[in-house]
């Protein structure tokens, strides 16, 4: 792991012609894939609206092909039973992918430095090469578990949540577990009035880049929910609802300190190292003490959009 990592470091993506390159941008992360064919370069179609040209990338990403990929020998940091695994190096981290199809053996492994910036994407030929169809590098949940993660090492974090931005530009975000209703939300909202909708399930919120302000963003990633948002847009994030089911539709603000327990409830952090909590836990300080927080009991009609129109605090 050490030998491949030290080639994503050395900065040969400057000096060695790479045939083939695309690069894609999701909540103020750009990423760049490089590889000897088309196909290591592919982007799954969910990441298409999100490819951009910008030759400044946070993440630089070498894709190769390999004739088997053997155990990962690192420290286990977490499994998720299904279809990826999380191992600890001397060099960094290794994402091994997995998939019924191709039994125990990981289709794919991404080799990366703690700071989540260089990286080797191997594709295991051996599991490859029988398969019918061509597996794309970047699937899912490859490319969450990505920005996810080098989002620790920024003032951002994903949050379960829908974006509504409204034509004057006021960006409301509405926060909530699986079945708390942002689908519902954003359904409510589309049907009556003139809105972009960033997300209906997973919305990236980040610090703005210019010096020492508190304004906060909030961007749309390719990981929908039911209703099937996912804008590559950003809009000035200027309230946050935590959504709740309830009769009659209440509104009421919360203290920083009940915003930020609400919100890392419903956050999307690595919970495997304590330095990413705290990270995430700093940040959302600051997001709840410059923008107003509020618990939203809500109704499933129309009148739960006129609550939100009609609410001045």
């Amino acid at each position: 792991m050490r030998s491949e990592l030290g080639w994503a470091r050395s900065g040969l993506y400057e000096s060695v012609r790479i045939p083939y390159l695309s690069r894609f941008s999701v909540g103020g992360v750009s990423v760049q894939l490089a590889g000897d064919r088309r196909s290591d370069v592919r982007l799954v179609s969910s990441l298409e609206p999100f490819r951009v040209e910008t030759k400044l990338s946070e993440i630089n990403i070498r894709v190769d092909r390999v004739a088997r990929l053997s155990p990962a020998l690192g420290r286990q940091l977490f499994d998720s039973g299904t279809t990826w695994q999380l191992t600890e190096g001397e060099a960094g981290f290794e994402f091994d992918f997995n998939a019924a199809i191709f039994g125990d053996v990981p289709f794919k492994r991404l080799l990366i430095d703690p700071c989540f910036r260089n990286a080797t994407l191997q594709m295991n030929e051996d599991c490859l090469c029988d398969f019918p169809n061509e597996v794309e590098p970047m699937g899912y949940p490859l490319d969450e578990l990505l920005i996810m993660h080098r989002l620790t090492q920024e003032k951002a974090i994903e949050l379960h949540s829908c974006g509504i931005v409204r034509p004057d530009g006021t960006g409301d975000l509405f926060v909530g577990h699986s079945g708390a209703g942002k689908s519902t939300t954003t359904r409510l909202w589309t049907a009556r009035e003139n809105v972009e909708v960033l997300s209906d399930d997973r919305i990236i919120v980040r610090r703005e880049t210019a010096e020492k302000t508190e304004r906060m963003r909030m961007y749309g990633t390719p990981w929908h929910g039911e209703a099937m948002y996912a804008s590559p847009s950003s809009a000035p994030l200027t309230r946050i609802f935590i959504l709740q089911h309830g009769q009659g539709n209440v509104i009421t603000r919360l203290s920083p300190s009940q915003a930020v327990a609400e919100l890392f409830a419903r956050s999307f952090v690595p919970f495997h190292r304590h330095e990413y909590i705290e990270s995430a836990l700093c940040f959302l300080e600051e997001l709840a003490a410059a923008i107003p927080c509020y618990r939203y009991v809500f109704e499933p009609d129309g009148s739960a959009v006129d609550a939100i129109l009609n609410f001045h605090d």
